[in-house]
């Protein structure tokens, strides 16, 4: 992977031109970040202390609300579309199961929403509340921070079929670069994106095939270390619990920070999909090197991983209000 001089300074070129970019509704609008500068200039304040209220009594909900901006994106563009709860004809991404009893943080994105109905009724977008959410997320544990574009509207519809394609922990290699190359993200954007298991938590049942049954076999992933699997073995007891939770990161769990790489570079990349980035046959001479990187150098994570989100967060971005809207309330269409 080269980061020469060159490229960072193509880089550059790039944000500016996107941070120059006007603001303007209509179905060829730009995101930008001070989209609210005017309409709800203390937007981001507002959701900030939201969430720092909740993380007071609840240490898991930044890795949550990370998580579910990353399940929205990737499903029919960042929409807000999981947000929306089932309705007659139209069954929820919620109820899916890449979602269904592991996505939380919705009750926190009402706070917020509340909030900025308040302050600023039918400006801010429950889209935009996602992006603002997983930056404020990130930075306020202790990882990078980045400008987030924003100007999104919500969208009318869930695609509950479209949630069951995203990116699984029990994927192997080929499967997950397919999903990102899909929406024209790159091997950088998924090594640097899987790094947000860097904090949060994983319940027991995403894990046991590895520990157990791994590829059919009756026996433990070879991929993972002896002494890592007996201690999640005991965490994780073939007819245990299966929604106990386990550390994603165990150095620093609650941290932002690139200890993910530094676990996956000794084979305690706890879920497959996190292992599969290193030591996977396919992983050599493409995700294995930026997963060296980023363990050697928390400064590149950080940039790749800020870069990464910005180019997420532009996934199919609904601006056209003829098919979008600000809704009043997340779980509902206005």
């Amino acid at each position: 992977m080269d980061f020469s001089s060159s490229s960072r300074s193509a880089t550059a070129v790039v944000l500016l031109v996107v941070a120059l970019m006007t603001c303007f509704h209509g179905a060829t609008a730009q995101l930008c970040e001070d989209y609210y500068d005017s309409s709800c200039p203390d937007a981001y304040d507002i959701v900030k202390q939201v969430l720092i209220g909740t993380h007071q009594s609840d240490a898991r909900i930044f890795a949550s609300l990370i998580r579910l901006h990353f399940h929205d994106c990737f499903v029919q563009g960042c929409d807000a579309s999981l947000l929306l709860d089932s309705v007659p004809g139209m069954p929820s991404e919620k109820t899916s199961a890449p979602n269904n009893g592991s996505a939380r943080g919705f009750e926190v994105v009402d706070a917020a929403k509340a909030a900025l109905e308040s302050a600023c009724p039918g400006v801010v977008s429950c889209a935009d509340i996602l992006a603002i959410a997983a930056e404020i997320s990130v930075e306020l544990s202790g990882g990078p921070s980045w400008g987030v574009l924003l100007g999104r509207l919500d969208s009318k519809t869930s695609d509950f079929n479209g949630s069951l394609n995203l990116p699984a922990p029990t994927d192997n290699l080929t499967v997950l670069k397919q999903k990102f190359s899909n929406l024209s993200l790159t091997d950088v954007d998924l090594v640097a994106l899987s790094g947000g298991h860097t904090f949060g938590r994983v319940q027991c049942k995403f894990i046991t095939d590895r520990l157990y049954n791994f590829s059919g076999t009756n026996m433990p992933d070879p991929a993972l270390d002896a002494s890592y699997q007996a201690f999640l073995t005991q965490r994780c007891p073939q007819k245990g619990d299966a929604t106990a939770l386990n550390d994603l990161d165990p150095t620093t769990p609650d941290t932002f920070d690139n200890n993910y790489y530094t676990n996956i570079e000794v084979n305690r990349g706890i879920l497959n999909s996190d292992q599969e980035l290193k030591s996977s046959p396919q992983a050599q001479g493409t995700t294995a090197p930026i997963v060296d990187l980023f363990a050697g150098s928390q400064d590149a994570f950080f940039a790749s991983f800020a870069q990464s989100m910005i180019n997420m967060g532009n996934l199919m971005p609904l601006t056209d209000p003829s098919r979008g809207q600000v809704r009043t309330n997340c779980r509902r269409v206005n």
